[in-house]
């Protein structure tokens, strides 16, 4: 009778340990590994602390700024437009046009984020090579990118330069993680404890949080990030909507090049695509399907870098001045009637250090 008292209370010990530590791992916020995490706005415990995020959207000087591309039915790019062909309204409620440009030569700061895990094993090393040469082609002298991999972890492969060499160099660094869990207690063989921990493969929308969070939100100007995964998240810390809200606060333009080699995938296929159409449209960025075709991601990769070189420029004061932390909705809305904007679906009115 005693024997079996104490493996009942060990048994209890254990499970107990198990959801603690399950519960303490979900409730962490991810690390970018790679960075100097002494510095890293992740790092920032205290709820009342000012989100550094929100600064570059240049609220904390009343002024909003947005960048967005104008389209024809077709798709194709319209330039030379004017701040009279164009109506701009935040919630609604009509706002004065008080800065305008149709600027393509201002600085670009890019990030590259890499999908490394599993399902990328035959589509990885055409991703690196047309990714090279894009940023080769794109970048200018005031430009910068960085280079983040996401696959079980998320590593920073090559922080902000503007070193074509080292850029390179990061990408062919990346290489495919696959995940390799077990769900029993270590040293105990396993067991009969249910596996309750979400499996890590591929943490999209972590890597997308860190890349808006720890390395965009710090910077200023005309920023992107550009995707390259087949859009299926497993595992991450954080949600959908937690990426979205990070890459808005940082005023970042999101695109997707939806790559996958569809053999790898069975009979259903991967299924993505709808998450980072969701992302893109909040952004102001778009989905492209490339599939397993490198012609297609070279293409795909020249849309992008036109569409970064044709923005136009809108800045406005707010009617609302009021810094609640609210999503407000911005509307750019041209006179043309089959012109179509893209652009990123409003900002947080966040206020800044001091207030």
């Amino acid at each position: 009778m005693r024997v079996k008292l104490c493996l009942s209370q060990l048994a209890s010990i254990l499970l107990l340990w198990f959801f603690l530590t399950a519960a303490a791992a979900a409730q962490r916020v991810p690390q970018l590994a790679g960075q100097d995490q002494s510095n890293s706005p992740a790092q920032d415990s205290d709820d009342t602390a000012p989100d550094r995020s929100a600064e570059t959207l240049k609220v904390n000087v009343d002024v909003v700024q947005l960048f967005f591309n104008v389209k024809d039915k077709k798709g194709g790019l319209i330039p030379n437009l004017t701040k009279s062909d164009f109506d701009l309204l935040e919630d609604g409620k009509p706002q004065t046009i008080k800065y305008f440009s149709a600027e393509s030569d201002l600085p670009l700061t890019l990030g590259i984020l890499i999908d490394s895990s599993g399902s990328q094993q035959r589509v990885l090393p055409m991703e690196k090579e047309v990714g090279a040469n894009f940023l080769r082609e794109i970048l200018r002298p005031k430009d910068e990118a960085f280079v983040i991999s996401f696959d079980v972890d998320v590593n920073l492969l090559q922080d902000f330069t503007n070193s074509d060499h080292a850029l390179r160099a990061a990408l062919n660094s990346a290489t495919i993680n696959a995940p390799t869990s077990s769900c029993g207690i270590p040293g105990m063989g396993g067991g009969p404890l249910p596996c309750s921990a979400t499996p890590q493969g591929t943490l999209l929308y972590d890597a997308v949080y860190l890349a808006s969070h720890d390395e965009l939100a710090k910077e200023v100007g005309r920023k992107a990030m550009i995707l390259l995964t087949d859009g299926e998240d497993q595992g991450s810390k954080l949600k959908l909507r937690d990426a979205v809200e990070a890459a808005q606060k940082s005023d970042s333009i999101v695109y997707v090049l939806l790559i996958a080699d569809r053999a790898a995938y069975g009979f259903g296929g991967y299924s993505g695509d709808s998450e980072m159409k969701k992302m893109t449209e909040q952004t102001g960025g778009r989905v492209i399907e490339v599939g397993n075709n490198q012609k297609k991601l070279k293409e795909a990769f020249d849309q992008i870098a036109a569409e970064l070189r044709s923005q136009y420029n809108i800045g406005y004061v707010p009617t609302n001045s009021i810094k609640d932390g609210t999503f407000r909705k911005v509307e750019v809305r041209p006179h043309g009637k089959d012109y179509r904007v893209q652009a990123r679906a409003g900002y947080y009115a966040v206020a800044h250090t001091g207030d």
